[in-house]
């Protein structure tokens, strides 16, 4: 079904070859993809990798984005409380020094539930995460989710996005955005210290691993009409604060992050939120150490941010796959070695 649906949704792509009647596009984006599933990190096979990488290197990423988009569209399964991350990444060998091309940066929307990548966007710099969201925003679907971002995307343009395509937030406070974290964190850091708190306001997880113990405790605060009034900020109807504590040794450390939510919910569920955002960066391990992404050197044109989609679309289909009890790195070889698996 994912691979069939797969095809059809990139069989309209317009062709920057078409003058190549011998290797048409659906077919080279069909061994493309078998290729990447199957443990190829280049190019090299037949059709030749000249020919892989001048097709690859003209193909049109926004359109070939746009099947993606629509691939995903159809075969996700997502549910009115999907929490879906934001986050960006540095295709570090990217760059092209005799053409003086500093490396692209990658924006990624990945769906923690059901485990899929649901698109991706390509800005300059990390810096432009800040335009690049509310782009991507707008070409993947995210109604009825949460909308987890970081620090770098807490902008109330991106806030008034969300909230226009009728889904909700969950965004970090940074230090920069002035008087709303000082207000914030004042009121966070004074619940803090109260006791006999509700379960809805405040809640705590202990785990340990790895010869270190991790004590989480959140609180949150659904009465913010007097932050609202004050601050004007979109949507705003819950504050809450993470504190981690680990105990390594004699080594004690403790952090608080600082959020701003347009969803009610009570402090568990925060907590489950919040922690679910970092599983974006498992999407980075898994490119980094099951794809070797920091180690691909194509570099032409739009060659970079194309393959980084045959990836995802290799991400995707690996992941839905429940036949075995592996890591992605081992299902690419299965996929290398047996037929059956890869069909």
């Amino acid at each position: 079904m994912l691979s069939v649906v797969l095809l059809e949704a990139f069989a309209e792509l317009p062709d920057p070859c078409a003058e190549n009647r011998r290797y048409p596009l659906p077919h080279l984006i069909f061994i493309a993809i078998t290729m990447v599933l199957s443990s190829a990190d280049d190019s090299s096979s037949r059709p030749s990798h000249d020919t892989f990488g001048r097709v690859f290197a003209r193909l049109d990423p926004e359109a070939f984005q746009a099947a993606f988009v629509a691939w995903v569209a159809q075969v996700s399964s997502q549910s009115a409380g999907e929490i879906i991350a934001i986050d960006g990444k540095t295709l570090r060998h990217s760059y092209d020094t005799k053409d003086d091309k500093a490396a692209i940066h990658m924006v990624n929307a990945w769906a923690c539930k059901t485990g899929m990548i649901l698109g991706q966007l390509k800005t300059e710099a990390k810096s432009n995460e800040i335009t690049a969201i509310p782009t991507l925003l707008d070409q993947i679907e995210i109604a009825e989710g949460l909308v987890s971002i970081d620090a770098m995307g807490c902008q109330r343009k991106i806030t008034q996005k969300i909230l226009e395509r009728e889904a909700d937030y969950l965004l970090a406070l940074k230090r920069n955005q002035g008087t709303v974290y000082e207000d914030v964190k004042l009121f966070l850091d004074d619940l803090a210290t109260k006791e006999n708190l509700s379960s809805e306001q405040s809640h705590e997880t202990i785990d340990n691993g790895q010869g270190r113990i991790e004590v989480r405790r959140g609180w949150v605060i659904h009465n913010v009409e007097w932050l609202q009034a004050q601050h004007k900020w979109p949507g705003l109807k819950m504050i809450g604060m993470v504190e981690g504590t680990q105990y390594k040794g004699e080594h004690v450390s403790t952090e608080r992050r600082y959020y701003v939510s347009s969803r009610v919910c009570d402090a568990q569920s925060f907590m489950e939120a919040v922690r679910s955002h970092w599983q974006v960066e498992s999407l980075h391990w898994i490119l980094d150490i099951g794809f070797c992404e920091d180690d691909c050197r194509i570099r032409k044109d739009h060659g970079p941010e194309n393959m980084a989609l045959f990836r995802q679309i290799a991400v995707n289909l690996l992941k839905q796959d429940k036949t075995v009890k592996l890591g992605i790195r081992n299902r690419r070889t299965i996929a290398a070695a047996d037929d059956n698996y890869r069909e």
